[in-house]
């Protein structure tokens, strides 16, 4: 019993020093139901912290000790809330929440200011905080399924916004400061209730090569009348052009690039 005893502490010791040594702690599907104190206590150690598949119930508070930390993710869990001070973590440029019950994100998100991909889908969001406008760095925001019926306005000021992916809510229309976002590459509203777009979209977003609206009562014949329609349908043919050229692998529903109703 001693033995065994002994054998755990150091299996545990020698786990520690290996995570403090690299930053990287993985408990993927370890049957957790409450965040694990001997991860607080590396402090500024963590780089990345991964508790994938368990059922944690929520972040406490303590995490923001761990100031140097750039990966967060916890996706498929059952955490509703995140602790208020989230912000604190000025380093983390990866976020994933994907898969829990989170009904809201705090307004000091807009603290993260570092961040660079946010996904947070599969939840029970029903809006996004005005704060998500400081994200000045965020290149991909994935809030798709969850139950948003429209985006802030300030989403316009995500100005390094690339990829933004919005499926399965209930959002109806798009705030015209989205005409801003003029790296956004690819957007993806299917399966919502869009019935219309702001109308300098395809002209102001020179960037833009993908568009995905299944399932919307929105026509094609909306965005052939649009203002920079010829510039898109140029950009989107570059873009499918390449695939080809590159042997990119098309999935088994063919080619789902441009504007797709």
């Amino acid at each position: 019993m001693g033995c065994c005893a002994s054998q755990n502490a150091d299996s545990k010791a020698q786990r520690t020093a290996r995570w403090r040594s690299t930053g990287i702690v993985a408990m993927r599907d370890a049957k957790l139901k409450t965040f694990p104190d001997e991860i607080l206590d590396l402090n500024s150690s963590v780089r990345t912290l991964d508790l994938s598949h368990n059922k944690l119930v929520d972040i406490p508070m303590e995490i923001s000790k761990l100031v140097n930390m750039q990966r967060l993710v916890v996706p498929h869990n059952l955490i509703e809330r995140l602790p208020i001070n989230l912000g604190k973590l000025q380093s983390l440029k990866v976020m994933t929440l994907d898969g829990n019950c989170i009904t809201s994100l705090p307004d000091e998100l807009g603290q993260l200011v570092r961040l660079e991909q946010l996904s947070i889908s599969g939840n029970m969001l029903i809006s996004l905080p005005e704060t998500i406008g400081s994200l000045r760095n965020l290149s991909l925001l994935n809030v798709s399924s969850n139950k948003l019926t429209t985006l802030p306005e300030s989403i316009g000021s995500c100005f390094s916004l690339e990829d933004l992916q919005a499926n399965d809510n209930s959002i109806e229309d798009l705030p015209a400061s989205i005409c801003n976002l003029v790296h956004l590459k690819s957007l993806s509203l299917n399966n919502n209730n869009v019935r219309q777009i702001p109308k300098n979209l395809l002209k102001d977003c020179k960037a833009l090569q993908s568009m995905s609206l299944h399932d919307n009562p929105i026509s094609m014949d909306q965005f052939q009348q649009m203002e920079g329609f010829q510039e898109f349908e140029a950009r989107r043919k570059r873009k499918f052009d390449k695939q080809i050229d590159s042997n990119v692998m098309i999935s088994s529903k063919g080619l789902d690039e441009g504007i797709d109703l």
